[in-house]
């Protein structure tokens, strides 16, 4: 089990036979939270890990929980500007409480966040697309813009963390947006589509932003 800040699950990477699916939309939404510095890489920030991670899911319909298979962005590719294919694994299950994922045989290693978007699969029928990203100044104001949040006290990518974004589902489910109290900067939005996902983050950092500026001038 990898746990050095980037994995914390156990991986069996298998033979699978399913196509990358097209990600033009993944892509596509990945290049625009990267230019918001909403995912990407900095010396400064993270200890200099990559941060953030976008997934999508690859059967219309509804199989089994843990079996909901997505396809995500590999770890530790927050410095690369453009991904290809070869920047994204394939998960096929993923067993919380066993704290495992099988992936299927690729160039890439899934997220540390593997285990938090199929739970959010898991829990919402309608959800196709899963976006963590790291937003200081929605992180910040998440009481204000009464965001709901996980337990501080617990740690991202782990199997306690797919347990209390079950927890707090009912309140977030409407929202399509949480936060991460114990992960600095954490937020993850879903969606039917990648732009209902995209544009809660854009909504919400908007907000954040006005507040922020509120704030600072009632001060001064």
């Amino acid at each position: 089990m990898v746990s050095e800040g980037v994995r914390k699950y156990q991986d069996k990477i298998v033979d699978g036979d399913i196509k990358m699916p097209d990600l033009k939309d993944l892509n596509a939404w990945r290049a625009v939270l990267y230019l918001h510095k909403l995912v990407g890489q900095d010396k400064d920030r993270y200890s200099g890990y990559g941060y953030g991670n976008l997934s999508m899911r690859l059967e219309k319909n509804s199989p089994p929980k843990n079996e909901r298979s997505f396809v995500i962005t590999g770890s530790q590719t927050g410095n690369l500007e453009h991904l290809t294919e070869d920047n994204y694994a394939i998960v096929l299950e993923y067993y919380p409480e066993k704290n495992l994922i099988l992936t299927q045989k690729g160039k890439a290693i899934a997220s540390s966040e593997s285990m938090t978007h199929g739970m959010v699969y898991d829990l919402s029928d309608d959800a196709r697309f899963v976006f963590h990203v790291h937003s200081p100044e929605i992180w910040l104001y998440r009481g204000e813009l009464k965001i709901p949040s996980t337990d501080k006290k617990v740690e991202y990518g782990t199997p306690e963390m797919a347990e209390e974004v079950k927890r707090i589902y009912p309140e977030f489910m409407n929202k399509n947006i949480f936060a991460m109290d114990g992960h600095e900067d954490g937020i993850v939005s879903f969606g039917e589509t990648a732009i209902k996902a995209g544009f809660v983050i854009l909504d919400y950092l908007q907000k954040a932003k006005q507040l922020d500026r509120f704030l600072q001038k009632i001060q001064d």
